[in-house]
Order: structure tokens, then C-alpha cells, then sequence
């Protein structure tokens, strides 16, 4: 009579297969309990931080009416909206308007927190000028389009975009952005005596291309800047004290709120550290693995207004 039990290597990747699918399993219903813990606390939760770009802008860089209005409800509903993005004062400022929100928001990866509209400037970390000229000089070396966000004079919560190549990634950030560089020596602007630094310094290329020099630029800068990739082609380098995460906890402090009352979502590397500065944390189906990983829950695509759909589903818009 046959043995009712698998051979021994059969036997194991059967038990494989049950362990895995077991582990599956549990995670879905950790991701569900957590998911279900956020409706539960949805009367505890006093404000959003929300990402742009793949998140609450759809795949063609609009805000849609679903999303406008999801937002606009939980702003009359007294929650405080907080913009968290990689981009600008002035590249963001368009969808800041739309929305109809004002107070604190966080630009440029946390290295500028602003109180808008008025562009009252609550924290800055602007990155050391010998690291910005590091970073032009390597770009140089490389061949690599590079474009800086310096301080304006005028109004320190404004920036001047400032490159030296007039290269197809200059239009195409126009393109994505609406801010095109103005054309300078780089090098030359840094070391202006006026300069106290820069916003960001950004590279953009293939992403093959991006690996090399993010490790050139951490093994010559170390602990003393941040670096991060938004995008496959962008690369970002700021001061150490700039995040995303940093600068939500500054906004966070303007607002006397607490870690556990703010829900951050976000798709990016760079959102991260905002995941890490709030209580709660959601990624859309479109962000990187990484992220969906370290969200507590993985929520509809930016292509389906997936951040509309969950706010809607919280707080029972």
C-alpha cells in the first residue's frame, strides 16, 4: 500500500507552501486589523500629511474631483492639512490653491517649512555650501544635469532655481513642474558671499547611472547630509537635518499636535521618514515595494483616487 505522505522533498515544500501561505495570511489580517484600528481611531487622528507626486496627484500630475473634494471635507471637518512634498514652495503652490488649505506645510524634503499663504518661513535647513559645490563638481565629472534651489534674497520662503546646462532634463522638470532653471555657473553662484546655502541640490539621469554617485556623494559627505531618490531619475541631496519626517514634526509643533494624531501616506523613499514621524502611515498601491512595506496599510493606486477612496472610508465623508 502507497504511503499516504509525500516523499521527503515533497514533504518539505509542502510544508513550504502551508507556512507561506499561513504567513499570508496573518499578514493580511495584520494589515487589516491595522487598517481597522485606523477607522477606530479616525476621532484621534487631527491632521494628514500628504504627499503630492504618486499619491494624491494622479498619474497625470492633476488633483482630480474626488480627490479635491475628500480633502476639502476633512478640512471643514477641522483636520489640519499638511503638504508634504519633495517639490518647491513655487512648484507646489498651484495645488496648495486648489485644495482651498492653508497653515503649516513642508517643501523641498523638510528642508523648508512654511506657514502659507503667507510663506512665513517656521524652519529651514539649508544644505553647506562646500557639500553643494561637492555635488556640482562630481555632477560635472559625470556629465550629469544638476539644478539647485537657492534661497531668494526677497523672501526666504521663496527659491530661485538655478542650473548650468541647458539640457532635455531641464524641460523635462518644466514639463513636470511648471520651473524651469535659470542658466548660471553653479559653482560661482555657491560661493557668492550673500549665499548661506541651498535648499536641495538635484541630479537627474537614468537610475543606473544615479547608483554610482549617490555612493561617491555618501562616502565624501557621510552622515552630514541626507540623500534620497523621488523618482527613478531624480536624486536629491540635502542637509542632514532636512526630511520629510523633520519637517512634519515642525509642523506638527506649530500646530501643538501630537506623533499619534497625524496619518502621513505617501508612495516615495523620500516619505519614509514622514511615515516614521506619525502615528500613522498609508501607501498607495502604485508606491515602491520599500514603502508599501513599511506602511501599516496599502490603500488604492494615485490612478484610482486610492487616497480619496481611504479618506472617504475612515471618516465617513
Amino acid at each position: 500500500m502507497p504511503s499516504p505522505f509525500p516523499p521527503f522533498g515533497g514533504g518539505i515544500l509542502f510544508l513550504f507552501v502551508v507556512c507561506l501561505l499561513a504567513y499570508l495570511l496573518l499578514l493580511g489580517f495584520l494589515r487589516y486589523s491595522i487598517a481597522m484600528s485606523i477607522v477606530a481611531n479616525s476621532q484621534e487622528i487631527k491632521a494628514l500629511s500628504l504627499d503630492l507626486d504618486g499619491t494624491i496627484l494622479s498619474p497625470e500630475t492633476l488633483l482630480t474631483e474626488q480627490t479635491v473634494r475628500a480633502i476639502q471635507a476633512c478640512r471643514d471637518r477641522g483636520l489640519r492639512i499638511i503638504i508634504n512634498t519633495g517639490r518647491s514652495v513655487e512648484g507646489a503652490e498651484a495645488f496648495r490653491a486648489e485644495l482651498g488649505i492653508e497653515g503649516a506645510m513642508v517643501y523641498c524634503n523638510g528642508a523648508l517649512t512654511a506657514q502659507m499663504p503667507d510663506a512665513r518661513v517656521l524652519r529651514t535647513a539649508l544644505l553647506d555650501k562646500a557639500a553643494a559645490a561637492l555635488c556640482v563638481e562630481l555632477a560635472r565629472e559625470a556629465g550629469v544635469y544638476c539644478q539647485v534651489f537657492f534661497p531668494d534674497g526677497a523672501n526666504a520662503a521663496q527659491m530661485m532655481l538655478m542650473a548650468e546646462q541647458d539640457a532635455p532634463e531641464r524641460e523635462m522638470y518644466y514639463h513636470h513642474t511648471r520651473r524651469r532653471a535659470e542658466m548660471c555657473d553653479l559653482i560661482q553662484t555657491l560661493v557668492q558671499p550673500e549665499q548661506k546655502g541651498c535648499f536641495k541640490l538635484m541630479f537627474i539621469t537614468e537610475s543606473d547611472i544615479l547608483t554610482p554617485l549617490r555612493e561617491k556623494i555618501q562616502a565624501r559627505l557621510g552622515a552630514s547630509v541626507y540623500v534620497t531618490q523621488t523618482y527613478s531619475t531624480f536624486l536629491e541631496v540635502m542637509d542632514a537635518k532636512a526630511s520629510k519626517g523633520q519637517g512634519l514634526e515642525a509642523a506638527l509643533k506649530y500646530y501643538s499636535l501630537k506623533r499619534g494624531e497625524v496619518l502621513a501616506i505617501g508612495d516615495e523613499e523620500n516619505d519614509l521618514p514622514m511615515f516614521a514621524a506619525a502615528g500613522f502611515s498609508a501607501a498607495p498601491a502604485n508606491a515602491k515595494d520599500s514603502v508599501k512595506a513599511a506602511a501599516d496599510v496599502v490603500i488604492g493606486s494615485n490612478a484610482d483616487d486610492g487616497v480619496a477612496a481611504f479618506l472617504e472610508e475612515i471618516f465617513a465623508l
